[in-house]
């Protein structure tokens, strides 16, 4: 999920506050049309949205009030997880770590909302891996990005991935492990993510290597 300033839960305009809910709640009408039971991205605020300052409480009241009614439509309308992903400190102000996602997640105070952990992010803002997932737990742990700290196939580059699986089976976390990377033969979304060389010959390079590489550290813990 990406808002945009137009659509930005912690925009001091309240119209643009009001179109941010408009917008979410259509996300989960398409997640129910689609059967897609997990709604995670940067669903708090605009991505790429910085005040360069640090978050304030009335962003954090803005955007706790903004997920409340949508976690609240999500439970009325189906069995939709909203997943809020904490991001690099350059991509948002707003949730670059585990702990801030999950006292997030316990203001929102609906068990729809969850947190989505991302190692690319991680590896730019967490002091730990196995702390991060521990500090979710599986209580609040429900979605995941296995990549590399450059995008490419994971298991080749500097994130931790046996540390982070361990954790991970630690504590019973049963839900997806997604790997999320960018063919810059699209060069739009390439642009957007700031992929400026190629990761691998081919994205179906990335997706085959990167799964055989994670199951094979799976299979060695």
């Amino acid at each position: 999920t990406t808002l945009t300033l137009n659509t930005n839960p912690i925009s001091p305009d309240a119209q643009i506050r009001k179109a941010a809910i408009g917008a979410m709640k259509k996300c989960v009408d398409i997640c129910n049309q689609l059967k897609a039971p997990i709604l995670g991205g940067v669903n708090y605020a605009a991505w790429g949205y910085l005040t360069r300052k640090p978050r304030t409480d009335q962003e954090w009241d803005w955007a706790v009030a903004n997920m409340k009614e949508v976690a609240a439509y999500a439970k009325a309308t189906g069995n939709v997880i909203i997943c809020v992903e904490c991001v690099n400190r350059f991509e948002t102000h707003f949730l670059n770590i585990a702990e801030d996602a999950v006292h997030f997640c316990k203001a929102v105070g609906l068990d729809n909302v969850k947190v989505h952990l991302d190692c690319f992010h991680m590896i730019r803002e967490e002091k730990s891996f196995r702390g991060a997932v521990k500090t979710c737990g599986k209580e609040y742990l429900g979605y995941i990005h296995v990549n590399e700290n450059d995008r490419g196939i994971p298991g080749t580059g500097l994130v931790p991935i046996k540390e982070f699986l361990q954790a991970v089976a630690e504590i019973g976390y049963e839900g997806p492990l997604t790997i999320e990377s960018f063919d810059p033969s699209f060069e739009e979304l390439a642009g957007n993510c700031a992929i400026w060389r190629k990761l691998a010959e081919t994205g179906e390079e990335l997706a085959v290597k990167g799964l055989a590489n994670l199951k094979a550290i799976a299979e060695a813990l």
